[in-house]
């Protein structure tokens, strides 16, 4: 997986940064999760990944190639005010399921 960051904005009014980005994937079958990508762009842009929320993520049809729209914030609180719930959820890690003891 490549990860490209097309298009870097500071919004001071919403304590955060705009990005776009382009994701190039080789392995055959389905676009890298929204969590490797998350992690992916944490590394390039040297933040916390608890703070990066992608938006958006769309394949282009018949390619290899993913482009997508994240928002980076300064805090995990500016980001749950700011942001909708459904796109809070969407890049919280799934829960493992705890497994049940035997008796």
């Amino acid at each position: 997986m490549k990860l490209e960051v097309t298009f870097e904005k500071e919004n001071p009014l919403f304590k955060r940064k705009e990005v776009r980005f382009q994701v190039e994937h080789t392995q055959p079958g389905s676009t890298p999760s929204r969590m490797e990508i998350r992690n992916s762009l944490a590394n390039i842009l040297k933040v916390d990944q608890n703070f990066v929320f992608i938006k958006k993520l769309e394949t282009k049809t018949g390619t290899h190639m993913a482009v997508g729209l994240a928002n980076i914030y300064d805090s995990l609180e500016q980001a749950k005010l700011t942001e909708p719930e459904h796109i809070v959820k969407r890049n919280i890690p799934p829960e493992k399921p705890k497994e049940e003891e035997k008796g």
